[in-house]
């Protein structure tokens, strides 16, 4: 008996994709994302890396101020003169002798320094090659009327009317001279000379 062989069945092929308008829009908004983020990522870890040196104005200011502020400056030996000031063992000195050696065969000349401390009158001496450097303090004097003195302590009125009350009377004759003018009801200044950081009062004049 003959039966016929049926051919098998073929799936039929899959309908092609077909992508709306809308779907197409949303994957390109995720691109484009995607894309955005990188770039971000990658400038932020570059910027990390590679640090901005630009000085900010701020910065600038800073630094000058702390140049302007400077106790002492250098000049050299050669350059210094009797009754300057020059900084000997580290202390500030007003210079009261000046020697100068001749030149050697394998050297520089050399000057020999003597100043007294003008805060303590310490006699101080020191040498140095001609062509070296030294550190020269910057010595101001200033003014300021005497209002009272409070525990030893004295109050000053400055040109611009600020006062201070920081600095004692020292035990020694300008001071006892500061005292006995202030009890005596006269009205005076009071020189202070300043250096290195420290203030003293160092004289006494008429207030005018």
């Amino acid at each position: 008996m003959f039966y016929p062989v049926t051919p098998p069945l073929q799936e039929a092929p899959p309908p092609p994709l077909v992508h709306s308008s809308s779907s197409r829009l949303h994957h390109a908004s995720l691109l484009l994302r995607s894309l955005l983020l990188t770039v971000v990522l990658c400038g932020a870890r570059r910027a990390s890396l590679c640090p901005s040196h630009t000085t900010s104005m701020s910065d600038t200011e800073f630094d000058s101020a702390d140049s302007g502020a400077s106790e002492t400056y250098p000049r050299q030996c050669s350059s210094l003169r009797k009754n300057g000031h020059v900084m000997l063992k580290g202390r500030p000195c007003k210079i009261v002798e000046m020697s100068t050696s001749k030149t050697g065969k394998h050297g520089h000349a050399k000057v020999h320094l003597v100043g007294i401390d003008i805060f303590t009158g310490k006699k101080l001496e020191d040498i140095c090659p001609s062509t070296h450097n030294m550190d020269v303090p910057n010595v101001t004097r200033k003014d300021y009327q005497l209002l009272d003195i409070d525990d030893n302590f004295m109050h000053l009125l400055e040109d611009n009317g600020d006062t201070r009350e920081d600095l004692k009377v020292m035990d020694d004759e300008i001071g006892k001279e500061i005292k006995n003018r202030h009890e005596n009801g006269d009205n005076i200044l009071v020189t202070i000379l300043k250096a290195v950081g420290q203030e003293v009062p160092v004289a006494t004049k008429n207030a005018p």
